[in-house]
C-alpha cells in the first residue's frame, strides 16, 4: 500500500514558480558542482524520530500530527508499518541516508531482553529493505534520556545500576549499528549534566562519562564496528547545565580524557543558538581543531528560548554553514546533513513532512551554490589575507616564527608614536563584507 499521496520529488530548477511546490529548485542531486555531485557534498539524511515518531507536541499542547500508520493500535504493528512508510518516504524524497535512536524503532518491554527482542524484529525488516533499496544509515544512537530511569542522567547518573543498564543498552545499539552499516555513531547526552551543584560531584560524573565513551569505543572495536564516533554538544535543556555545552567545551573534555583521537563532533544549528553562538561559529571551532564529524540541519527561533527544531530556511545561515564545509572540503570523514527537524504544530498533515524537507534541502543546496561561488572568487580569502598581511614579513613574521621575545618586542615598540600605531591599523569594512555576501546570495540564486 502507498502511505504517502505524493509523487517522487524531482529537481525542477529555479523560477518555475515563486510558490513552493513539491519539487526542488536548487537541489539537483546529480549535478557536478565544485568537483563532485551535489548529493555527495550534502549527503542528506532523514531523522526517524522527528519524521515518523514526532506527534507535534509542545510544552503546552498535545500532539496534532496526522500520520498514515496511525490506524495500527498495537505498538509493534505500528512500528512495523512505520518501516514500510519510512522507506517509501526516503524513495519519494530522493535521499540516500537516514538516522535513528534505538527507541525510535520499537516499543520497550519490561526487561532489556524483551526490549532487545522487539528492536531486533524491526531491525530485521530495515536490513531487508536496505538490501533491496541501497539505503544507508548516516548514524544511529541510543536514547538514554526519555525514560524516567534517566532522571539523573545515564553515564553521569549517581546510580550505578543506571550506568550499568545504559551501558548494556548501548552495547546492543552498537551491534545494531554494525548490522545496518551505520557510517557514524552519535552520543547525545540529553541528561548528562546537573540540575544543582549543591548535590553534584562534577569531577566524578565527568570521569564516569569519559569511561562510558572509552568502553563504547573499545566494544565497537571488539565487534568490528568501524563507524566514526561522534559527540553532540548542547548547552542546556533539559538540564540546567549539560557538560557538553558547546563545541569548545566538548573538545576540551575530549582532550582531557584522550578521546579526541577516536571521536569527532556532530553539530546542530539550534544547539549553537542556545549556546549563544552561530552555527558557523560551532562548525569553525570544530573544523579548525580537525574534529568536524557531521551536521544536524535545523534552525531555532531567536524569539523562543527552547530547542524548537525548525526546518532550516534562513539562506544567510545556510550559506555561512556551507562556506565552512566548502573550506573543509567535506562534512567530516563520513558526515552529512541530518534533518533533526519537525514541522510546526499547526502543520500537521502528512505532506507537510515533504514540504519541510524540501525547504531544508533547497536551503542547504542554495547555501552550497553560493559558498562555492564565493570560494571560486576568493572573495573572503583575499579579505582575510589582506587583514593579516603584516604577519607575512618583518616583525609579524618573526612573531609567528617564534624568534622574538618580550624584550625584543619592547625595543621594537618603545619609540613608536601614536600616529604610527594608528596608521598600522585599517578599517575592517564589515558592512561592505555583509553587503558583498548579500550580492552573492542574490546573484548566484537569480
Amino acid at each position: 500500500m502507498a502511505y504517502w499521496q505524493v509523487n517522487k520529488i524531482k529537481y525542477i530548477g529555479p523560477h518555475q514558480s515563486l510558490k513552493s511546490d513539491l519539487g526542488f529548485q536548487y537541489y539537483n542531486p546529480e549535478e557536478i558542482i565544485g568537483g563532485k555531485k551535489m548529493k555527495d557534498w550534502l549527503r542528506f539524511s532523514v531523522a526517524y524520530w522527528h519524521t515518523f515518531d514526532q506527534r507535534l507536541v509542545d510544552p503546552f499542547g498535545d500532539g496534532t500530527a496526522i500520520r498514515p500508520y496511525d490506524k495500527y493500535s498495537d505498538p509493534m504493528d505500528q512500528a512495523l508499518a512505520k518501516v514500510d512508510a519510512a522507506f517509501e518516504f526516503y524513495d519519494k524524497l530522493g535521499v540516500n541516508y537516514f538516522a535513528f535512536h534505538d527507541r525510535d524503532l520499537a516499543p520497550e518491554g519490561d526487561t532489556l531482553r524483551e526490549t532487545n527482542q522487539n528492536l531486533d524484529k524491526i531491525v530485521d525488516k530495515i536490513v531487508e529493505y536496505q538490501k533491496t533499496t541501497g539505503m544507508k544509515v548516516l548514524w544511529n544512537t541510543s536514547n538514554l534520556f526519555n525514560n524516567p530511569r534517566f532522571v539523573a542522567g545515564a553515564a553521569t547518573s549517581p546510580y550505578a545500576d543506571i550506568f550499568a543498564y545504559s551501558a548494556a543498552q548501548l552495547k546492543h545499539s552498537l551491534e545494531i549499528g554494525k548490522r545496518v552499516g551505520a557510517e557514524n555513531y552519535v552520543f547525545w547526552g540529553g541528561r548528562e549534566g546537573y540540575e544543582s551543584l549543591w548535590n553534584t560531584d562534577m569531577k566524578r560524573e565527568q570521569e564516569h562519562a569519559a569511561r562510558f565513551f572509552q568502553m563504547a569505543k573499545d566494544y565497537a572495536k571488539e565487534i568490528g564496528f568501524q563507524a566514526q564516533m561522534l559527540l553532540e554538544p548542547k548547552p542546556k535543556e533539559p538540564t540546567t547545565h549539560q557538560y557538553d555545552f558547546d563545541a569548545a567545551t566538548t573538545i576540551a573534555f575530549m582532550k582531557e580524557y584522550n578521546l579526541d583521537q577516536d571521536f569527532k563532533l556532530n553539530l546542530e544549528g539550534n544547539h549553537a543558538n542556545l549556546a549563544g553562538h552561530s552555527y558557523q561559529h560551532e562548525i569553525r571551532v570544530a573544523r579548525t581543531a580537525g574534529l568536524l564529524g557531521s551536521l544536524d540541519a535545523n534552525q531555532g527561533d531567536k524569539l523562543i528560548g527552547w530547542d524548537i527544531d525548525e526546518y532550516p530556511s534562513n539562506l544567510y545561515e545556510t550559506v555561512a554553514a556551507m562556506y565552512e564545509v566548502v573550506q573543509e572540503g567535506q562534512i567530516g570523514p563520513h558526515g552529512g546533513l541530518n534533518f533533526d527537524a519537525k514541522p510546526r504544530r499547526s502543520s500537521f498533515e502528512p505532506n507537510d513532512l515533504f514540504y519541510g524537507h524540501i525547504v531544508g534541502m533547497d536551503s542547504f543546496a542554495a547555501g552550497l551554490r553560493v559558498a562555492l561561488k564565493m570560494k571560486a572568487d576568493h572573495v573572503l580569502e583575499d579579505i582575510i589575507n589582506e587583514r593579516y598581511n603584516s604577519y607575512n614579513s618583518g616583525i609579524g613574521a618573526q612573531i609567528e616564527a617564534g624568534t622574538v621575545n618580550f624584550t625584543d618586542l619592547e625595543k621594537y615598540s618603545l619609540d613608536k608614536t601614536q600616529a604610527q600605531l594608528r596608521a598600522a591599523t585599517h578599517s575592517d569594512h564589515l558592512e561592505q563584507i555583509k553587503d558583498t555576501i548579500n550580492h552573492y546570495i542574490i546573484e548566484t540564486l537569480s
